[in-house]
C-alpha cells in the first residue's frame, strides 16, 4: 500500500528539496566555472613563464639573474606572479631563476622522488609555504636539466574556500527560510482543508446546517459556498422525501383500508361479493400503480436500460393513454380535443416509458382541467413536439419552478413523483419537458427528430 503523507510534510519536503537542489546546482556550476576560468588563466600564465624562462636560458650572453623578464606585472585577473627554478635529472634544486629559495627548495624536495623526465603540466602542489600551480619542462640547451615554473595560488585557494563557505551559509539560510515558509504555507493550506473535511464529516453525519467560513483563498471560499449549497439541497431533499413518505403512507393506507373493508364484507357476508371484488380489484390497481411509480423512481436515470427502444407512432400512444383514462375523464365531465399530424409521428422510445410519460401528463391534465384537455402531436422543424394542455387554473407561480422535482407535491397533487418520472423519461430520450401557463397549464415534450 502506498505510504500516505501529511500535506505539511509533503510541502516542506518539496520546498526544501527544490531549494537545496537549485542552490547546490548553482554552487556546483559557479565553482566549476570559477575553477575552470582560473585554471585556464594559470595554464596560459605558466606557458608564458616557461617560454620566457626558456628563452632566457638560451641566451648565453646574459646571466639569469640579470634577466628582468619576471618583473612583469602580475596577471590582471588572478593577481599572481610567475617564478622559476632549475632542477637536475633527480629533481634536486640547481638554481633559483626567480622567486625565494625556500619555496624553490620545498618544491624541489616535493618532486625529488618523482619521475619528471616526461614533464608535468598544470599540477597543483601544496608545500609548507603554500599552494602552487606547477609546470615542468626540459630546460633548453641544458642536457639533463629541467625547468620548473610555478605560480603561487595560495590566496586563490583561500578565496575559493571563502566563496564555498559563503555559498554554504547561503544554502543553509535558504533551507531555514524554506522551512519557515513551508510551515507557514502548509498551515495556510492544511488549515482550510481540515476545516472543510470536518464540515464534510458533519454533512455525512446528517448535520446539514450551513456554516459561515471565510478563507483568504478564492478556491477555498468557492468550495465552502458549494458545500453549503450542497447541504442546503440535501436538507431540502430530505424534507421533501420525508413529506413524500408521509403522503405516500396516507395514499397507500386509503386503498388498503378499502381493500380490507371489502374483503371483510365478503368474509362476513355483509357485502355483495361481486361488487366488493370489483372495488378490491380497482384499489389493487391503484396500489400497483403506486408501487410501479416507486420502483421506477428508484431506477430513475436508467430508463433506457430497462426497455428496448422501438419506433412508435406517438399519435397511437397518446390515443391509447386517452382510452385508458377515458373513464376518469368522463366521471369529471372532461372532453378531449386532438390536433395530430395526418402522417405518422414516429419516435424511437421504449413503449413502456412512452406510455408512462404521456399517461402521467394526461392524468395530471385530467386532475386539474375544468372541462377540456387538448392533445397536440406534430413534427416541428427538426423536432417532435407533443403538447398536453388543460383549461384549468394553471400552475401557480410558487409551484412553477418545482413541478418536476422529485417528491414535490403542489396543491391537490398526489405523490409528487409523476411529473419527475415524466421528465426523466423525456431526458433519457435526449428530449426536454417544460410547462407554462396559457389559460391553463401547457406541458410541452420536445424530442430531436431522428
Amino acid at each position: 500500500m502506498k505510504r500516505k503523507w501529511h500535506i505539511k510534510t509533503r510541502i516542506m519536503a518539496t520546498l526544501m528539496g527544490l531549494t537545496c537542489s537549485m542552490l547546490l546546482v548553482v554552487a556546483l556550476v559557479f565553482n566549476l566555472s570559477i575553477q575552470g576560468f582560473i585554471r585556464s588563466r594559470l595554464s596560459d600564465q605558466l606557458d608564458r613563464i616557461s617560454k620566457n624562462a626558456s628563452e632566457d636560458l638560451k641566451d648565453a650572453g646574459r646571466g639569469p639573474r640579470d634577466n628582468r623578464t619576471f618583473d612583469e606585472q602580475p596577471d590582471r585577473i588572478t593577481g599572481t606572479r610567475g617564478n622559476a627554478i632549475e632542477l637536475d635529472g633527480e629533481g634536486k634544486l640547481l638554481n633559483v631563476i626567480h622567486g625565494d629559495k625556500k619555496t624553490g627548495t620545498e618544491l624541489a624536495e616535493h618532486f625529488a622522488s618523482r619521475d619528471i623526465k616526461s614533464g608535468i603540466q598544470n599540477e597543483v602542489v601544496s608545500v609548507d609555504s603554500g599552494t602552487y600551480a606547477v609546470n615542468i619542462i626540459t630546460a633548453p640547451n641544458q642536457n639533463g636539466r629541467y625547468l620548473l615554473t610555478y605560480v603561487d595560488i595560495t590566496s586563490l585557494m583561500a578565496f575559493s574556500r571563502q566563496i564555498n563557505l559563503m555559498l554554504f551559509i547561503v544554502i543553509l539560510a535558504a533551507v531555514l527560510l524554506s522551512v519557515l515558509l513551508s510551515l507557514r504555507f502548509s498551515r495556510l493550506l492544511s488549515g482550510p482543508v481540515r476545516d472543510l473535511s470536518d464540515f464534510a464529516k458533519e454533512i455525512g453525519n446528517g448535520n446539514l446546517d450551513a456554516r459561515e467560513m471565510n478563507f483568504a483563498d478564492i478556491e477555498f471560499d468557492d468550495l465552502v459556498h458549494s458545500m453549503n449549497d450542497m447541504a442546503s439541497q440535501l436538507r431540502e431533499a430530505k424534507q421533501t422525501q420525508e413529506t413524500f413518505f408521509q403522503n405516500m403512507s396516507h395514499e397507500l393506507r386509503t386503498p388498503l383500508t378499502s381493500i380490507r373493508g371489502n374483503a371483510e364484507g365478503i368474509v362476513y357476508g355483509v357485502m355483495e361479493p361481486q361488487n366488493a371484488a370489483k372495488v378490491i380489484l380497482s384499489e389493487s390497481d391503484k396500489l400497483s400503480d403506486m408501487v410501479e411509480d416507486i420502483l421506477f423512481l428508484s431506477r430513475m436515470g436508467k430508463a433506457t436500460q430497462d426497455g428496448v427502444k422501438e419506433p412508435l407512432d406517438l399519435r397511437e400512444v397518446l390515443s391509447l393513454c386517452v382510452s385508458e383514462q377515458r373513464t376518469a375523464a368522463d366521471n369529471k365531465g372532461i372532453t378531449f380535443s386532438f390536433d395530430f399530424d395526418e402522417d405518422p409521428v414516429m419516435l424511437m422510445i421504449p413503449r413502456h416509458d412512452a406510455e408512462r410519460l404521456f399517461g402521467n401528463l394526461l392524468s395530471n391534465a385530467i386532475r386539474y382541467a375544468d372541462s377540456a384537455v387538448i392533445l397536440s402531436c406534430h413534427f416541428h422543424d427538426d423536432a417532435v413536439v407533443v403538447l398536453i394542455a388543460d383549461d384549468g387554473p394553471g400552475v401557480s407561480d410558487e409551484d412553477l419552478p418545482h413541478v418536476f422535482e422529485r417528491f414535490y407535491k403542489g396543491k391537490d397533487g398526489q405523490h409528487g413523483i409523476g411529473l419527475a418520472i415524466a421528465r426523466s423519461v423525456t431526458e433519457s430520450c435526449h428530449g426536454s419537458l417544460t410547462v407554462h401557463n396559457n389559460g391553463g397549464a401547457v406541458f410541452e415534450a420536445r424530442f430531436p427528430r431522428e
